[in-house]
């Protein structure tokens, strides 16, 4: 079977006007904005913080800190220990409903209670705990949907106790709500009762039987009642329990209402999702010195900081902790019982948190580059070491936080140059960090980070080909709110330093302030230099370059039955090479995808191994899988490297076994064939060798037929006027007084199995009926010299399924296709090809499954048609 090998003068017409393209700004002005609305909400968060605590000094804050007695920081722990084995019961429920005995118990708490411990600290919960749980449910045989649905079960539990204890503050203490306008006790309190009464009898309907949730085409199966109540009952304990850790901590006195604070408490993590920051730090703080009146109370800032290290941190270290333990297991080979359920758990989960552990480091160079340094470490420190060397280790350490900040994400993506950075960097903040302040503490924490990452070795093996350094807009919003947060932290601790311009030049053993005014600039720098890289190398589609082809692959193309292989010779992919030298695979990067042109071609042996090759380069370079144009034979191949088929239309094969002219159907290839003669216009086929005699010749049609359709070349999917890849095929040629007129070149299959057309060019005052006489001269002349088919090509979109039981694609593909008139005749495209009689064939796009689809598609239309719009210009 062969796949878009033809592009007849339809689809030449098409692509030829598709010349504009997008402003580079429109696809990314979305992402922007939500990253700099996240931004904005911290930063108005720490300026609302700062001014409520203008009075505090940090002094203040470390004496209150440490006052704080041993039980109440003990009590506080168990809280938190509570609230996650919550956590944990909602994945449990949530599989038990969605996906029943299919995942152990202790898989789904595991992966709930680890899943919140990562997206807790490191915020971005879907692509944190949410991608944590998928890479584990994945693991199990969960499909993407039934994935989708355990994640929003979860949510909707938390969401459902969040809506409760709104209801039961309102019914307990109408008056003393902060930010709700009050009607008054008597009607807050029947809108609570409500509300509760609500929650009753949804769960009262779900005892009669089972229910599903329908949202348009999204049904999501609810829970049982009994499940539901243990749902919303997990959730009253982990919001309820999440919020006595903070509020133990918080000094005596500082919470007259309890339902105002458990409203505080649960408006301040809202918040704190939509600042982007880790933890919503900056804005869950100030939301509760606002909300709760706490401004110029040095013990509530200090609460909030335990309440950071024991909810926050301590759990995230557990994770680790628990990711070092199966990590040396699976190293020593203990692999028994128990222990293989627990490695198999913990792997995907590798990458997140090795995160983690970046952006942890990250965070503590840049908190130890802005506060005081213990004065007689400094002391110490002028004994054994220059000054000079004292100034560049404190903005060292701080470009080195940033640096961790960054490197994160492509830790994150299993990225082996990541790993290698962060390594670099974890031994230089050591090293900076002894340097700048003998912090032999965060130097030996900074140590242990990268033995953790050593340990993860094997996790890290993925080799992008050639990408540009970007970062997503939803993680340079992170890094830029973790920054704003630091650097506030350092405004916060110099307060009482007076500014003065000669601050910035004062260099001195106790001139610490100065060296926070320096190193803020460093990082502000760095800040906006990753965000205006971001922004000119985050957009927009790189060209494809020219590449070799390699020494055996003529001789595979002339080999191989499929006429469009020989698209291999246009010099613009890349090749992945069978070792024994039996076939090849053709691809090109776009986006996030390697994208293959058809299946790998080769002898049968070949192609299999071939495949999983290719799967295995971009599973190795952190890309997604894609092989667009493949014919069906083939199908269960890719469907067993878990990857799935969008049907993108039809191929049209005509069978030139009994094909002729005669016949009432064929009357109008008749006609334009006589026409043509009277014309003066004659046929004729000139042999690859004889091909470079008449290149200048065929350029100026060429080049006459692209100005004519205000076109330019195209590449990957169709050839491109270039004399080293013309040379290679015998052209058609269309004659009028012994001037070429018209032209194609010829894709020949091996052993006559099949012949097709490339390039089909004529001049603008050729004959209006010029390509339909050379299609039908074609036809003859591929009958008489014996070939079984010739290639029609592709129509898009045709035969696609409307029926409201097939896939989305399917019928978002046959709605665009009978009602796409407006942008280009589909249909019309299928009633020309429908003039030979052919065979449809079904041909496809192979890419992973899920959320991966959608970007698969954008990056293979990008790369054949520039922009996923261009395929619907005229």
């Amino acid at each position: 079977m062969t796949f878009l090998p033809n592009h007849d003068k339809q689809i030449q017409r098409l692509e030829a006007r598709a010349q504009s393209r997008l402003p580079w700004w429109g696809k990314k002005t979305k992402s922007a904005m939500f990253a700099f609305f996240g931004i904005a909400v911290a930063v108005v968060s720490l300026l609302v913080l700062s001014h409520l605590s203008s009075e505090i000094s940090l002094h203040d804050v470390k004496r209150s800190l440490h006052a704080i007695p041993n039980d109440v920081l003990l009590t506080a722990l168990f809280f938190t220990i509570v609230s996650f084995a919550a956590v944990a019961l909602y994945d449990v429920v949530a599989v038990e409903t969605i996906a029943p005995g299919r995942v152990p118990y202790h898989i789904s708490a595991m992966a709930g209670g680890a899943g919140y411990a990562i997206s807790n600290a490191l915020g971005f919960s879907l692509l944190t705990g949410g991608a944590l749980r998928y890479r584990v449910y994945a693991a199990e045989g969960i499909d993407i949907a039934d994935i989708g649905r355990i994640i929003g079960t979860s949510w909707l539990a938390i969401w459902f106790a969040f809506t409760i204890l709104i209801a039961v503050a309102l019914v307990i203490d109408p008056t003393r709500i902060p930010w709700v306008v009050s009607f008054g006790p008597m009607v807050d309190q029947v809108i609570g009762a409500s509300i509760l009464v609500a929650v009753a009898v949804l769960l009262y309907w779900l005892s009669r039987r089972e229910r599903t949730l329908q949202i348009g085409r999204f049904s999501v199966r609810l829970p049982s009642s009994q499940g539901a109540l243990l749902q919303v009952l997990a959730g009253l304990v982990d919001v309820a329990a999440a919020a006595a850790t903070l509020y133990v901590l918080l000094p005596a006195g500082s919470v007259n209402s309890i339902p105002a604070f458990a409203l505080v408490y649960v408006v301040a993590v809202a918040l704190g999702i939509v600042s982007h920051a880790p933890g919503g730090i900056g804005a869950f703080e100030a939301t509760i010195i606002a909300g709760l009146g706490l401004g110029q109370n040095p013990g509530a800032i200090a609460a909030l900081v335990a309440y950071r290290a024991i909810y926050t941190l301590i759990p995230f270290l557990v994770a680790i902790a628990g990711f070092v333990v199966s990590e040396i297991l699976r190293k020593r080979h203990i692999l028994a019982g128990p222990t293989i359920s627990a490695v198999r758990m913990f792997e995907p989960l590798i990458p997140p948190l090795s995160a983690g552990i970046a952006f942890l480091g990250g965070i503590v160079l840049l908190i130890s580059a802005v506060i005081p340094d213990l004065h007689h470490r400094l002391e110490m420190l002028a004994d054994v070491l220059p000054m000079p060397f004292l100034e560049m280790s404190h903005l060292g350490a701080s470009f080195v936080g940033v640096g961790l900040l960054i490197v994160a994400r492509g830790l994150a993506r299993r990225l082996w140059r990541a790993w290698f950075v962060a390594l670099v960097l974890f031994s230089l903040g050591a090293i900076f960090a002894l340097a700048k302040g003998l912090a032999w503490e965060e130097a030996l924490m900074l140590t242990l980070m990268a033995g953790t990452l050593l340990l993860f070795r094997d996790s890290f093996y993925r080799k992008p080909l050639g990408e540009r350094f970007t970062l997503t807009w939803g993680w340079l919003a992170s890094i830029g709110t973790t920054a704003f947060a630091v650097l506030w932290l350092g405004f916060f601790a110099y307060r009482h330093v007076e500014y003065a311009n000669e601050l910035w030049w004062e260099f001195a053993w106790d001139a610490q302030a100065s060296r926070f005014l320096r190193a803020s600039v460093l990082v502000l720098t760095f800040l906006a230099a990753i965000t205006i890289n971001t922004v000119i190398n985050g957009v927009g589609r790189g060209k494809l370059r020219a590449q070799p082809i390699p020494e055996r692959v003529p001789d595979l193309v002339a080999a191989s039955p499929r006429a469009s292989d020989a698209l291999a010779l246009l010099g613009d992919k890349r090749f992945l090479m069978d070792p024994k030298g039996e076939g090849f695979v053709m691809y090109a990067r776009s986006g996030g995808s390697l994208v293959s042109m058809g299946e790998p071609v080769g002898s049968d042996g070949a192609v299999s191994d071939l495949a999983w090759a290719f799967r295995g380069l971009a599973d190795r370079t952190g890309t997604r899988t894609v092989f667009y144009g493949v014919g069906p034979e083939r199908l269960p191949l890719f469907l067993d490297m878990g990857l799935t088929a969008l049907k993108l239309g039809e191929v049209a094969r005509v069978d030139l076994s009994d094909f002729s002219l005669e016949g009432s159907r064929r009357q109008p290839l008749r006609y334009a064939a006589r026409r043509l003669e009277k014309e003066g216009i004659s046929f004729e086929i000139i042999s690859k060798d004889q091909t470079q005699d008449i290149l200048d010749e065929l350029r100026g049609v060429s080049d006459a037929w692209l100005e004519m359709k205000s076109g330019s070349e195209k590449r990957f999917s169709l050839g491109s006027f270039e004399n080293a890849y013309l040379s290679n095929f015998d052209i058609a040629v269309m004659r009028k007084e012994g001037t070429i007129v018209a032209f194609a070149n010829l894709w020949r299959g091996a052993d006559n199995q099949e012949i097709a057309v490339d390039l089909m060019r004529h001049l603008p005052d050729a004959s209006s009926v010029i390509m339909d006489g050379l299609f039908a001269n074609l036809l003859m002349a591929a009958k008489a010299e014996g070939y079984r088919w010739f290639n029609l090509g592709a129509a898009p979109l045709s035969g696609l399924s409307d029926s409201h039981l097939a896939s989305r694609w399917n019928r978002i593909g046959s709605f665009i296709y009978r009602r796409g008139a407006e942008f280009y005749r589909f249909d019309g495209l299928r009633a020309f090809k429908d003039k030979f009689d052919p065979k449809w064939t079904p041909y496809y796009l192979i890419c992973p499954p899920g959320l991966a689809t959608p970007r698969s598609l954008i990056d293979a239309t990008n790369l054949v048609s520039g922009s996923p719009f261009e395929v619907f210009k005229r």
